[in-house]
């Protein structure tokens, strides 16, 4: 999994994701869990809270806005890493892992 989206780092922010399912609002609590003091992520939950009461699509996304607020695309970022008790030498694929596992996990 981590192969997959791993292809998406050296992508310019300004590109459109389109996922197939409307994921966003739980992955959003769920990141906001694992991550709670990024304020990008919390302007972003906030807004997709809005557009989902509202009825609207969530999608696409932009890879910018991802790479701010996703914690599946940060492994190299301190805060997960301390989330999820990951060490600073061990690898981005076994963090991602980790933050998978958490996810798997997570019922809130």
């Amino acid at each position: 999994m981590w192969s997959s989206l791993s292809k998406f780092l050296p992508l310019p922010g300004d590109t459109a994701v389109y996922c197939a399912h409307e994921y966003t609002q739980s992955n959003a609590k769920f990141a906001v869990h694992i991550d709670p003091n990024n304020q990008a992520l919390q302007q972003r939950k906030k807004k997709i809270d809005e557009f989902r009461s509202r009825g609207e699509p969530t999608v696409p996304s932009w890879l910018g806005e991802e790479f701010d607020t996703n914690p599946f695309l940060r492994p190299k970022d301190s805060a997960i890493r301390s989330s999820v008790q990951a060490t600073d030498n061990e690898p981005d694929w076994e963090v991602f892992g980790r933050v998978r596992a958490a996810k798997d996990n997570f019922r809130g």
